[in-house]
This record gives structure tokens, sequence and C-alpha cells, in this order.
């Protein structure tokens, strides 16, 4: 990635080495910088990095030290299931299948649809690409269940959860994102909803909003303390119409990528709340403006075309969806080279939308739209 505020990179692949040798690289970049620096995981691997091996780390870095396992405990849904039930924090009902006979006694009782996901998404993620699966499935039917079950098996420890579904549109989609010092204390929290997402329904937000919801805030701040969590945290929810309850679906225990969603009128966000509490530093809680919105341009189109295509967005919707988008993933008039990277990376995949026929619709009924309103 190129960015004018960007001074120096160091690249490692993780995939490619063992967790030993991404622990050598990060040790080196520390011995390179030659001071402490605040280390901040970004995805499940450098969660549980910091988590296996934070007494290592912490001659080079600063980061928040969590309790021993919890990182990891909350990276995985299958813990993070039953932390819910034994603290009493709603979450969907679940089952965790270790054979396709498992699969067949389960959808004797089951509910269609239902969703299947990863319990540790590292891990699953090289089973995903092997059968060109997304990571999240709402299926519709057992021979759905055991077909997507099959392909999974075939490819490797198929490692899923099957969780009930929870009905709803987006308003139902609900985000927590904030810090937590060493006493567990929230310094800095927001709540939000997801109004798109990537792939459409199931995925990460890319059109997302700021509103406020003392359940949600409150139901994570109490969770959050009893385990003594600390450092930034993203947090997902459902609410289920049917009880009145909001469900928690995941845990990121690390910097989620919708945090620039969640900013203070004073600018603060988790990665600068971070920064300056590991550097004791005062950290100044800040209101973020209701209804602040943040898109990730290349895949919120991408997911509109979807949306559109499946008559749950309209042109009009669209042009209205984005008139309070205060900021984007990768567009800053002051740093163009991320946009400018992202554009070209994007062009082929329009092309690949244009050749489906999708967007010629969309495009088409843009016009219309227009010039129903006489600007063209």
């Amino acid at each position: 990635m190129k960015s004018r505020f960007l001074e120096k990179a160091f690249a490692w692949s993780a995939d490619e080495g063992s967790m030993e040798d991404t622990l050598g690289f990060l040790l080196d970049v520390g011995r390179q910088i030659g001071r402490r620096p605040v280390l901040i995981p970004t995805d499940d691997l450098g969660t549980i990095l910091l988590d296996e091996h934070a007494n290592v780390l912490k001659e080079r870095f600063l980061f928040p030290q969590q309790p021993q396992g919890l990182g990891r405990s909350l990276s995985n849904k299958k813990e993070m299931y039953y932390l819910c039930k034994r603290m009493d924090v709603p979450t969907p009902e679940a089952a965790f299948p270790m054979s396709r006979e498992d699969v067949v006694d389960y959808v004797r009782d089951a509910a269609f649809p239902v969703v299947m996901k990863g319990i540790d998404a590292w891990s699953h993620y090289g089973t995903l690409r092997e059968t060109g699966m997304d990571r999240v499935l709402i299926l519709k039917s057992t021979s759905e269940l055991l077909e997507s079950y099959g392909k999974l098996e075939a490819a490797g420890s198929p490692d899923v959860l099957l969780q009930e579904y929870i009905p709803g549109g987006p308003e139902s989609v609900w985000m927590f994102n904030g810090y937590f010092d060493e006493g567990s204390n929230c310094l800095l929290g927001y709540t939000g909803q997801k109004i798109r997402q990537h792939p459409p329904y199931t995925g990460f937000t890319t059109l997302g909003q700021c509103v406020d919801n003392e359940t949600v805030e409150n139901v994570t701040k109490r969770f959050m303390k009893e385990l003594g969590y600390r450092g930034t945290l993203d947090i997902g929810y459902r609410y289920d119409a049917r009880d009145g309850k909001y469900k928690l679906l995941d845990v990121n225990p690390r910097m989620g990528g919708t945090f620039r969603l969640f900013v203070g009128e004073n600018g603060m966000d988790v990665a600068r709340a971070l920064y300056l509490d590991l550097t004791g530093q005062k950290v100044d809680d800040s209101p973020v403006r209701p209804g602040r919105r943040w898109v990730v341009e290349n895949y919120d189109l991408f997911s509109s075309i979807a949306y559109a295509r499946d008559g749950r967005l309209k042109f009009g919707s669209w042009v209205r969806s984005l008139r309070d988008v205060q900021e984007g993933a990768w567009f800053a008039a002051d740093d163009l080279a991320p946009a400018r990277l992202v554009l070209f990376s994007s062009i082929g995949k329009c092309f690949v939308l244009l050749a489906k026929g999708p967007l010629l619709r969309w495009l088409s009924a843009s016009q219309r739209w227009l010039s129903s309103r006489g600007r063209i």
C-alpha cells in the first residue's frame, strides 16, 4: 500500500511462514526501530500471536496484555459461544458437528435457514480457499447444508458451527467499537449499524452508520469487564425481534476494519485511544455525530449492484444512502495514492459485472432516475 503518510513498511506474509518465523520477524522489526513501538493486531493471527507470545513480544513492543488465553478464546466461535452462555450474554443457539452423521442428527430438529461458519476463522480460511466457498453461508434446506458440509469435509477438517438464523434486515445488525484500559474500563465506546455488507447480507461492513444503542453498549461493557478484557474491540450483534434481545454474533478482540466509522467529534478513534493510553497520555472521550456514515468505496459498489439485482436497492435509494458519508476507506483529498491503487485493481471486476448484465441495467435505471428529475 502506498501513502504519503507511510514512511516505511516491513512486509511479511504470515501465510507462508510458521508462527515462530512470524514471531522472529516481528522481534527483528522491533530491534530495527530501536524503541518500543505500539503493536496493534488487525486480524485473528495477530491476536493469537500476541495472546500466546506476549511475554516475548513485550520486550520490544507496547500492547495491551490480555489474561492468558482470552484472545484465542474470543477468536474461536465455539469457545466464545460457551463464554456467552456462562456469563448470560444472549447469543444465537449453535451446534458444533464433528461428522456428517452429526449434521444429519442436527437437521432432524433444525429450523431453516441455518447459518454455517468457521469456528476458528484462521484455520478455516485454507479450506475455504480450496472450495471457493464464502466464509458465512445461509443455507435454506437439508440438501444445501449436507452438500456444503460435504465440500468442506472433502477439503479437510470442516471445523464449522451451525447457528440459528435470526431474521431481519440491515436495521437489525449492530456493532460496538471500543477501547478498554488495563482495568477493563471502557475509555472509548461507540455503537452503529451495518447498512450494506460484502459479501451481501453476511460479510464485512461496506456502508456503516453511527447510531446510539445503550443496550448494546451496556451488554458489551459488562461482558468485557467480567472477562478482564483489555485493548481495542470490534463486536457484532443482531436484534432478534422474536424475543426483543440483542444477540452476540462475533467478537473481534482487536481493531476491526470499520474502526474509522467510529470517530468522535474531537477526532478520537480506538487506534488513537490505544496509543494515548499505552504511552501514558489522557484519552479524551468525545461523542460521535449521530448519523455519521463511512463507506468502503469499491466493495460497496460491488455489493450495491448485488442488492439491486435482488430487487432490494433502487438507484435513488443508493444515492440517498451516501448523502451522510463523512469518510471513505480509501479516498482522502490529501492522500490520493490509496484510492488510485484501489481504483485500478477494481476495474477488472467492473468489466466482469458489465459482462454479466446487472451493472448495465443499473446504469440504465440511474439514467432514467436522473432524467425524471431534470438532471440530464
